[in-house]
């Protein structure tokens, strides 16, 4: 190989190594709700470099959702239940005052099908995991969720087991941003951190 392909072949790996870092992009940035837009009045904020979901006095409804849209793509990201962890990611979802419309990842105490599949004001419960799954999240401690969406195909992980594997043509059409939930009924709090999400 010449000194001139070897520069050329490190360019090109250079440059293809920019281009994946690229697609990486940091939806909390530790500091503020940059990014973000509130729905509803349940709280969310930003403490000791935690975002952190609450129930407010109203005891609704409420959403934290991305600005941007995204349509293919790799979520990672962390959560601590505090209290009732009753909460949810929901993908390519629009939210008009409290009302979603979209898909969510659910967040949810023990037994209440964590990283399944449901869809807010249409078909319910499209994919729950294997009840024998539901002993890998971690009560009172952190866990680690991963959610790829592509095109109509969706797959989550909680701390590194699949749980749920579905392919759905309603999914495939849908359009909108990410946002987390605060289920309603009060007495919710949940932490986040890492939220990382990676364009496909």
């Amino acid at each position: 190989m010449t000194i001139l392909t070897k520069a050329i072949s490190l360019s090109l790996l250079m440059a293809l190594s920019y281009q994946l870092q690229a697609q990486k992009t940091s939806l909390f940035n530790g500091k503020n709700l940059d990014g973000w837009q509130i729905y509803g009045t349940e709280k969310w904020y930003v403490e000791d470099g935690l975002l952190v979901s609450e129930s407010g006095p109203d005891k609704q409804y409420g959403y934290l959702g991305t600005k941007k849209r995204y349509k293919n793509f790799e979520l990672n990201l962390e959560f601590l239940q505090e209290a009732n962890g009753n909460s949810g990611v929901f993908f390519r979802s629009v939210v008009r005052g409290t009302r979603v419309s979209g898909w969510q990842v659910e967040v949810a105490p023990p037994n209440l099908h964590t990283g399944g599949i449901y869809e807010s004001y249409g078909r319910g419960w499209l994919i729950k995991p294997e009840p024998k799954m539901e002993k890998y999240l971690k009560k009172g401690k952190w866990n680690k969720m991963k959610i790829r969406v592509e095109g109509d195909h969706v797959t989550t992980w909680l701390n590194g087991k699949q749980m749920v594997d579905i392919t759905d043509e309603k999914i495939g059409q849908g359009e909108g941003g990410i946002c987390l939930q605060i289920h309603d009924g009060g007495g919710i709090k949940v932490k986040w951190r890492k939220l990382v999400l990676t364009e496909l």
